[in-house]
């Protein structure tokens, strides 16, 4: 399931134990992400790479483009 969210429920997830994941290249991840996001690359995203990820908590993934 997928859904919009804005900032102050994006914090309220977070708070509830939510995975940021920033999806932008490692320059753009490196010049500003959120703290604690974890990073995986949109084009580099794969099955295995989606194994850091904690299938038992809520997934925000999220990128700046067009912010």
């Amino acid at each position: 399931m997928s859904a919009t969210v804005d900032r102050d429920r994006v914090l309220e997830l977070v708070e509830q134990g939510a995975q940021l994941v920033e999806v932008l290249p490692r320059h753009e991840y490196d010049e500003e992400h959120l703290p604690g996001a974890i990073h995986l690359p949109l084009k580099s995203l794969t099955w295995q790479a989606a194994g850091a990820l904690d299938r038992g908590r809520p997934v925000i993934v999220y990128c700046w483009d067009g912010l």
